[in-house]
C-alpha cells in the first residue's frame, strides 16, 4: 500500500533508538524527508546513518543534537529541520523518560523529570509545529503514549504523563481539526529492543521476564519497534485521513482496558 508520503517533511523526537527510531525508520521507507533528534552525538550520528540508507540518501536525513526538556531544545530540532527542509508536515512525539517508585519514595524532583521529559516535549514541539502545517495547508501529529496512559500499570510517574499525553492528543485533535492537522496517540504495550526496560530487565532476570511473558503477553512474546512504527506511519499518513483524536493500542491484547 502506498500510504502517499513521498517528500512530506517528518520530525520524530527521541529518535536514535527504540520507539522514535523506527517510527523514523518506516517514515523514511514510506519516502519521508527526515529530522531526528536526540541528546547523545554518537548515537544519533548512527541512527542518521540507518535512516538515510532506508530514506534513499544522506540529503534526505538531517539529525539535531539537542535536549527536548529544555525549550531551546525543541526550538533548536523546530529550526534544524526548517532550515534543511523548509517545512513541516508530520510531527512524532516519542521523547520520553519517568522515574520513581511508590508516592513516599518519589520525590518532586522525580515527578518535575518525569514531565519535562515526556510532557513538555510534546506541547513545545507540537506548539512550535503546527503555525508551519498550516502553512502548508494540514498536517499530522502522532504522541507515543503507553497502555500505562490508559489504565494502571506499571511506574506512577509513567502512568501519569502518558496519561497526560493520551489527553493532549484528544484535546490538540479538537482544536485543530479546521487547521486540516489530525493529531492522534499510539499505545503500545511491552515492546522489547535491545538498551530498552524491557530488555534490561530480561538481561538482569530472564526467568522472571520469561513468566511475565506467559502471564501477561497472549501471542508468547514482546511486540517489536517495528510493529508500532508502521502504526506511526499509517496514522501520519493521508490513508489515515478520518483518523482523528484516537489512541490507537497496539499491544498484542496485553491490555485490559475495553
Amino acid at each position: 500500500m502506498d500510504l502517499g508520503l513521498r517528500d512530506k517533511v517528518a520530525i520524530i523526537t527521541g529518535s536514535s533508538r527504540g520507539l522514535g527510531l523506527a517510527s523514523a525508520r518506516s517514515l523514511a521507507a514510506e519516502g519521508c524527508r527526515i529530522c531526528l533528534c536526540g541528546r547523545t552525538a554518537s548515537t544519533l550520528e548512527d541512527a542518521r546513518r540507518d535512516v538515510a540508507d532506508r530514506a534513499g540518501g544522506d540529503e534526505r536525513v538531517s539529525a539535531v543534537t539537542a535536549d527536548l526538556s529544555r525549550p531551546e531544545g525543541v526550538k533548536a530540532v523546530i529550526d534544524g529541520t526548517l532550515d534543511a527542509f523548509g517545512g513541516i508536515d508530520i510531527l512524532v512525539n516519542s521523547v520520553g523518560l519517568a522515574r520513581g517508585a511508590g508516592l513516599v519514595e518519589t520525590s518532586d524532583a522525580e515527578w518535575q523529570e518525569a514531565i519535562d521529559q515526556t510532557l513538555f516535549p510534546a506541547i513545545r514541539a507540537s506548539r512550535l509545529a503546527v503555525p508551519h502545517m498550516k502553512q502548508r495547508g494540514g498536517g499530522s501529529i502522532v504522541i507515543i503514549a503507553s497502555v500505562f496512559g490508559r489504565e494502571a500499570g506499571g511506574r506512577m510517574t509513567y502512568n501519569a504523563v502518558k496519561a497526560a499525553e493520551i489527553s493532549l492528543a484528544k484535546s490538540l485533535a479538537q482544536q485543530l481539526a479546521a487547521s486540516n492537522i489530525r493529531v492522534n496517540s499510539v499505545s503500545p504495550g511491552s515492546i522489547l529492543f535491545e538498551g530498552g526496560s524491557w530488555w534490561k530487565r530480561q538481561q538482569e532476570n530472564p526467568v522472571a521476564i520469561a513468566e511475565f511473558v506467559k502471564r501477561e503477553l497472549p501471542f508468547g512474546r514482546f511486540g517489536t519497534p517495528e510493529e508500532i512504527g508502521d502504526v506511526v506511519a499509517f496514522l501520519a499518513s493521508p490513508r489515515a485521513s478520518w483518523i482523528s483524536g484516537t489512541s490507537v493500542v497496539v499491544d498484542g491484547s496485553q491490555s485490559r482496558a475495553f
